[in-house]
């Protein structure tokens, strides 16, 4: 079995609901130009709706951020796919362990999609490894703010099937998840 703090166990191929294939897998050191690139190319609705704020570059603070995943306290995931030769950075999806002493081990989450792959089920996949990375790691819930108005975060949220709790605070929601380990199905009768 891959070792959970190995970059491979985060990595996958898979399909957008559009045809596109794409590889998801941990950010990397190299991946900085990328990040900038891909950054670049947002609209600026998505930016704002990310970050809660007009942005026009990433900081070295967001920078520091994304470095800082160590499959432990932070995993930084990406979605890329080919281009002239390299790679276009297309999405992230992360989680960032949050110190609150005395309760259960708790992450934030985040997302960013760049435009033309909205709705392709992109958000859902990362939010499924973040979910199965998060669980190996022993967190035991995930939170997040999204505007109000940001109903495809939402429902990625709500579609994720984990228990979840949510409160309205100004224009956000505020969103608390479970992630309780799936039950096990109950046993056969006359098994």
């Amino acid at each position: 079995m891959t070792h959970p703090t190995d970059p491979a166990a985060w990595t996958r191929r898979t399909t957008l609901k559009d045809g596109t294939p794409v590889l998801i897998r941990p950010v990397r050191a190299d991946d900085r130009e990328r990040l900038i690139r891909a950054f670049r190319e947002l609209e600026p609705e998505t930016v704002y709706t990310r970050f809660f704020s007009a942005k026009r570059e990433l900081s070295e603070h967001d920078f520091a951020r994304i470095a800082g995943s160590d499959f432990v306290h932070a995993l930084a995931l990406v979605a890329t796919v080919p281009r002239d030769g390299d790679e276009q950075i297309i999405g992230g999806g992360a989680y960032t362990m949050l110190d609150r002493a005395g309760e259960p081990p708790t992450a934030e989450v985040s997302f960013t999609i760049e435009e033309d792959y909205h709705g392709q089920g992109l958000a859902s996949r990362f939010m499924a490894l973040l979910i199965e990375a998060g669980r190996v790691r022993g967190i035991a819930r995930f939170e997040a703010d999204v505007m109000a108005g940001n109903l495809g975060m939402l429902t990625v949220f709500e579609r994720s099937g984990l228990p979840q709790t949510r409160r309205l605070e100004g224009g956000a929601v505020h969103v608390v998840m479970e992630l309780a380990p799936p039950a096990e199905p109950p046993a056969a009768a006359g098994a």
